[in-house]
């Protein structure tokens, strides 16, 4: 799985600015966490539900994950300094712009729309405009569920033939 990772420092507003988080995407926002003194970084990946107030200084994001069969989401301030970096991890295409009807959806559900949703990592490529290695699994993948599309629309053509 590849993903693009854009780091940026607490103070690079430009960089933030031009983040381009939409909802239905898989993202990974490093956040740093203070324990005991020490500061550390912490993961939270999750499908992004919503993104508010556009690139204003209050600017915010919604993540979903599921933890332990539990959804859990957190809202990021788009220019807060807690914020690390973000990998955007996978880009679907969606029809909406705040997906919270997912939170009534059963996760099985959401896999299968968003894949069929999913873009290519050539496009993903292309939108963002950094250099990527190339990612022949997305594209096997890809390629097993349009063959899977395609014999199933076969067998419903010859259950109405018969």
């Amino acid at each position: 799985m590849k993903t693009t990772t854009i780091k940026f420092s607490p103070v690079d507003i430009e960089k933030r600015k031009k983040l381009d988080i939409r909802s239905g995407d898989t993202i990974k926002v490093w956040s740093k966490i203070e324990e005991k003194g020490k500061t550390r970084l912490q993961a939270f990946e999750g499908l992004v539900l919503a993104r508010k107030h556009g690139t204003e200084s209050g600017a915010t994001f919604t993540v979903r994950r599921i933890a332990s069969g539990i959804g859990v989401e957190k809202v990021f301030p788009l220019y807060s300094p807690m914020i690390d970096k973000v990998e955007i991890v996978k880009r679907a295409k969606t029809r909406r712009s705040k997906l919270y009807y997912i939170r009534e959806k059963a996760a099985k559900e959401i896999r299968k729309k968003m894949r069929s949703l999913a873009f290519s990592s050539q496009e993903i490529e292309s939108e963002i405009g950094e250099p990527k290695n190339d990612d022949k699994l997305i594209d096997q993948e890809e390629a097993k569920i349009e063959n899977k599309e395609k014999t199933l629309s076969e067998t419903e053509n010859l259950e109405v033939a018969k």
